[in-house]
């Protein structure tokens, strides 16, 4: 079966990528001309320049396509622009769906992030009747993967066979560009030593895979499926992940009442840098919130796998570590 994969470049793409090409499919890979493919190394792939910005270029790399997996996105949102976020997930994804009908694939999988869900009340747990909402706008990125969704829906609306999965916070192999796997560099140069006071839920990345190829096979069109794995602390995490390298353990667990001041000045400060900033006042401000969600509903119906957030971490260490990256 041929297989067009966006955003195989990337941490998730590139794994969904592999998990293909394991299984025999032919797996065709959307690459822009710019695009690192150490992620990909080793992995039999065929690659079609192009962009998802790039209509004509989309249709081209459809051809023939029975399945597609959207997985680009901008998910570097702290070192990205906010037109650059909005363009990417919500333009991208809008070009992405229009291809994906005038192809007539059989199935599109689209890639959006429990961000597009917002965080529970706490003490509650989010699950895919959670609507993101409207007071939380300010976070770009949560808000352009909600919008994307939308995008997705009047696809399905339109006759797309079409299933979106919410991957939480994903760590594992091939996190080339360190988005989650920034935990595991902050650990082994020692930097988690104070946390902030929220939590998230964290999902090895081999089970995100998983969860894409069944929602392929056998998930419902138009259905959302959270793709998560253990609800865990700041402090829990830093702490499993600092047993697994050997960095030191958090000391401090931040007071709420400081995260908004903290945001405040490390805003003040990045406005007279002139690099890509380390640490936004937006994810201070979300630091505090516990993203905690229900992922029953994968686990029923996907058949979703719960490896342990210690292996997960297990894992990306070692790859790191193999290929030399730390």
């Amino acid at each position: 079966m041929k297989v067009l994969v966006t955003g195989a470049t990337g941490f998730v793409g590139s794994n969904v990528a592999a998990a293909l090409a394991a299984r025999g499919d032919r797996v065709r890979v959307l690459r822009r001309t710019t695009s690192r493919l150490d992620a990909l190394e080793g992995v039999p792939v065929e690659y079609v320049v192009g962009d998802i910005l790039d209509p004509d270029s989309l249709a081209a790399a459809m051809q023939g396509c029975r399945l597609v997996f959207h997985v680009a996105a901008t998910s570097q949102y702290w070192r990205s622009s906010k037109e650059t976020i909005y363009r990417v997930n919500v333009d991208g994804t809008r070009n992405v769906v229009r291809a994906a009908l005038a192809a007539g694939v059989e199935r599109m999988v689209h890639t959006s992030s429990v961000a597009a869900l917002g965080y529970p009340p706490r003490g509650a747990l989010a699950d895919e009747s959670q609507v993101f909402p409207q007071s939380l706008s300010w976070w770009a990125y949560g808000h352009s993967k909600y919008l994307a969704e939308l995008e997705v829906q009047k696809g399905v609306a339109q006759g797309l066979p079409a299933v979106i999965v919410n991957p939480t916070i994903v760590l594992g192999p091939r996190d080339v560009n360190f988005i989650s796997g920034s935990l595991i560099r902050a650990s082994v140069k020692g930097q988690l030593r104070v946390v902030p006071p929220g939590g998230s839920n964290m999902v090895h990345v081999a089970d995100v895979v998983a969860g894409q190829l069944a929602a392929a096979e056998r998930g419902r069109i138009g259905e959302r499926y959270i793709l998560g794995g253990e609800n865990l602390s700041h402090r829990e995490a830093a702490t499993i992940v600092a047993e697994v390298t050997g960095g030191p353990r958090p000391l401090l667990v931040l007071p709420y009442w400081s995260l908004s001041p903290l945001a405040w000045l490390v805003d003040a400060l990045n406005t007279f840098s002139r690099r890509p900033p380390l640490v936004t006042g937006e994810q201070i401000r979300l630091g505090g919130e516990t993203f905690y969600v229900d992922s029953s509903k994968a686990v029923r119906e996907l058949g979703l796998p719960q490896t342990p957030f210690r292996q997960a971490a297990a894992d990306a260490y070692a790859w790191y570590r193999e290929h030399r990256l730390l």
